[in-house]
């Protein structure tokens, strides 16, 4: 149990539609991609917010149903957001397992038009992979776990190599270089902040807050 710390009166807030449903668009908390569309009506409105976990109303089913009872595919809510007209919620979620019924990562994953890339989709799922190779990954078989078994000296030292080895391609002009050695840092950083304690949303977090 999770519950939500919501604002007052929430369902009033909230413009249900004739059918008793609104809409619910449901995101990544850490890395920005679009997960799944739903819908709620009041009950599962309320039973995400004394829960912590989505809640969604089965239009096929006429039933409530918790995302991931059955599938373990689970979503904790960091937070809900409400558009300016009331009529659409946004549901910013920690997913564990995949969000799609057909196993994909994503219910948004046939791409129709255009460009289709996240880069923030990538540095999210380095940091998941850091994390597991730092808790269950043998340092004989994996870097990563090797790195961090060499403690946070070793790892400064890292990073620090990397950083050096960004400024030297820009230096000369690399294009292809600086990329792949700026590949490199965020790779090196992400095991820092492992070492750390640090969360990738933290970094993000101050980021935010830098931009007033």
């Amino acid at each position: 149990m999770n519950p939500l710390d919501a604002e007052p009166d929430v369902l009033a807030r909230v413009r249900f539609g004739p059918d008793g449903l609104v809409p619910v668009v449901v995101q990544d908390a850490t890395d920005g991609r679009v997960l799944t569309h739903a819908w709620m009506n009041r009950e599962s409105l309320t039973r995400t917010l004394e829960t912590g976990q989505t809640w969604f109303w089965s239009r096929s089913r006429q039933e409530l149903w918790n995302k991931g009872a059955i599938s373990g595919n689970t979503q904790r809510v960091r937070g809900l957001m409400v558009d300016c007209d009331g009529d659409t919620i946004l549901a910013l979620v920690d997913q564990t397992g995949v969000a799609c019924h057909t196993g994909a990562e994503t219910c948004f994953s046939d791409r129709l038009a255009g460009a289709a890339a996240q880069p923030f989709a990538s540095l999210a799922s380095l940091e998941r992979t850091v994390t597991e190779r730092a808790a269950a990954a043998d340092p004989e078989s994996s870097y990563t776990a090797r790195l961090l078994a060499k403690g946070i000296d070793t790892v400064c030292k890292k990073v620090g190599e990397e950083a050096t080895e960004v400024v030297l391609a820009a230096k000369g002009d690399e294009h292809g270089q600086v990329v792949y050695e700026s590949a490199d840092l965020l790779y090196h950083l992400t095991v820092l902040w492992q070492a750390t304690g640090v969360g990738m949303d933290e970094v993000a977090a101050e980021l935010d807050s830098r931009r007033a």
